[in-house]
């Protein structure tokens, strides 16, 4: 059922893009600010505006091995060059910049409003701040840090970029005020199914440690055992927060059935209308971006998936060369099918079920299955939210965590936070004796476990960054399916590997400098602007 909060935050986004032609603007700043903050219903405008922020969907798994598009982009082939502008910069400023003019100014409202109710609408302004911040952090490494609102004469505004360890300090701060204040998800309801909750925090401040406890690992700088251990906590007092639970069919997570109040995994979502009939805030992402191939499923996603029995396919002796394309699914984790189409699963129009031989669009013969809905299709319209931060990934977060601050993890939090995973994938459980008995690494499992769950999702880019992993894996050649020439035919043109699988971009083609390109080139505007602010190395 859609949400109360869908329908006032989809009016906000409508009201706003009528009346607001600059995106620095404030929704209230077409009130007097004198006459603003006054009330509870102010806040709550206010923070609105914060919630469009939330990323919709992306093509962004194509920068990593996971997936490719139908056209190249430049950064998985190296041609990327340093920006002038980039929103990539300048909106999570536009996101802080309205949640510091909160933080500065909710306080008015004492006179009417209480301070648990202020402090709430304080968390999440500072919630925001922190998502904002992390944006930045992730893509360029040391960012201007500030934290109140800016006019043009203000020093700050060339000021130096502050080291990463005290951007994250003040994430953290942040994130946890905005734990310590926000309502937990069932004080929330279903009116307000999707506001930011305390358990929300408390997840994307496990993100957020894990992400910098293992960069500074693997990268060897900083203090990871602190990160790390921030990680594990946050994660866990989510799961004894007994807030959440993993919703029970996989692929009705990322469908109409998975939306609302009633499914516990969902923490953070992107909401979108409120019915086709309501088409306030849509997105075409199944037909426009999946359909169209401009993401398409790799060999190396699909090898990844483990076979029932828990091994993968260069072990387990369930793994038969297939013949046919619907033997690549065979015997498999069942996330498999769920994510990735095979022939006979329903694909476009009212009836049509996915042919292989599309190969014009679905270059690599593999085609994402998360989100597929023919209705949609034939609407052109869909108003299926995204999942930002799924429970999912607090359990894999845990796991990891733990096990990355001692390279060794328990059975019990094995079965705590990867099984339940695995059951619901219908493979064999994880544990130290299985990994030992098969010649298996546990890093290796607890990552593929993460790739497999997360997978079309926008996040494998990312982790090889953090893991120090993108110089190997991204420089490798993309290859797709098998090529069945009886079902793929021979009307598209293909280039095929010796072994006969479809070569879509060879190794060549794909480039990764690790002395640059774990971080993103500062646009040359706001170097031009700010002569204190200098340049990542190397760009």
């Amino acid at each position: 059922m859609k949400s109360k909060f869908k329908y006032i935050l989809s009016s906000c986004v409508l009201a706003l893009s009528m009346t607001a032609c600059d995106i620095n603007r404030l929704p209230e700043t077409s009130i007097s600010d004198a006459t603003f903050w006054r009330s509870e219903t102010d806040l709550i405008a206010a923070n609105n505006y914060l919630y469009t922020f939330i990323p919709g969907f992306n093509n962004e798994d194509v920068w990593s091995d996971d997936a490719i598009g139908l056209t190249s982009n430049s950064i998985s082939d190296g041609s990327r060059l340093a920006p002038s502008t980039d929103g990539n910069y300048t909106t999570p400023y536009q996101l802080i910049r309205a949640a510091n003019n909160i933080v500065e100014k909710a306080p008015r409202a004492a006179a009417t409003t209480s301070q648990a109710v202020i402090d709430r609408y304080l968390g999440e302004a500072r919630f925001f701040r922190a998502w904002g911040y992390f944006s930045l952090v992730q893509k360029y490494g040391d960012v201007p840090l500030i934290l109140k609102t800016l006019d043009d004469s203000s020093p700050e505004l060339t000021e130096a970029a502050s080291p990463r360890e005290k951007i994250f300090d003040q994430i953290y701060q942040d994130l946890d005020f905005a734990a310590s204040k926000l309502p937990t998800m069932s004080a929330l309801g279903t009116a307000n199914y999707g506001r930011i909750s305390n358990t929300a925090a408390l997840a994307f401040k496990a993100r957020v440690a894990l992400f910098e406890g293992t960069r500074s690992k693997f990268h060897s700088y900083g203090d990871y055992k602190k990160h790390l251990t921030l990680a594990a906590a946050a994660a866990k007092a989510v799961i004894d927060s007994r807030q959440h639970s993993l919703y029970a069919n996989y692929f009705n997570l990322f469908q109409y059935e998975g939306e609302g109040f009633q499914n516990k995994e969902n923490i953070i979502v992107k909401q979108y209308g409120v019915s086709l009939t309501d088409r306030v805030l849509t997105h075409t992402y199944y037909r426009g971006t999946i359909e169209n191939g401009n993401k398409n499923p790799t060999k190396s996603l699909v090898d990844s998936y483990l076979m029932s029995d828990g091994l993968p396919i260069t072990k387990s002796p369930l793994y038969k060369a297939p013949v046919k394309s619907t033997d690549v699914f065979t015997n498999r984790d069942d996330r498999l099918n769920q994510t990735v189409m095979k022939a006979g699963d329903p694909y476009i129009f009212t009836k049509k079920v996915f042919d292989v031989a599309v190969l014009v669009f679905q270059k690599t013969g593999f085609c994402f299955r998360k989100f597929s809905n023919i209705d949609d299709w034939n609407n052109q319209a869909s108003s299926i939210d995204r999942p930002i931060l799924r429970y999912a990934e607090v359990l894999l977060t845990y796991a990891e965590a733990k096990y990355e601050l001692d390279e060794a993890i328990s059975d019990a939090d094995l079965d705590l936070a990867i099984n339940p995973l695995r059951t619901r994938g219908k493979i064999a459980k994880l544990s130290n004796a299985f990994v030992t008995a098969n010649g298996l690494n546990m890093r290796e499992e607890l990552r593929r476990e993460r790739r497999v769950e997360l997978a079309q999702e926008g996040h494998r880019y990312w982790d090889l960054i953090r893991w120090k992993a993108a110089e190997i894996e991204l420089p490798k050649p993309i290859l797709g399916n098998y090529f069945f020439k009886s079902e793929f035919g021979t009307t598209t043109t293909v280039n095929l590997t010796p072994d006969n699988y479809i070569l879509v971009t060879a190794a060549n083609f794909r480039r990764f400098d690790p002395a640059k390109d774990y971080l993103w080139p500062l646009p040359l505007n706001e170097i031009s602007l700010n002569p204190n602010l200098k340049q990542n190395p190397n760009w």
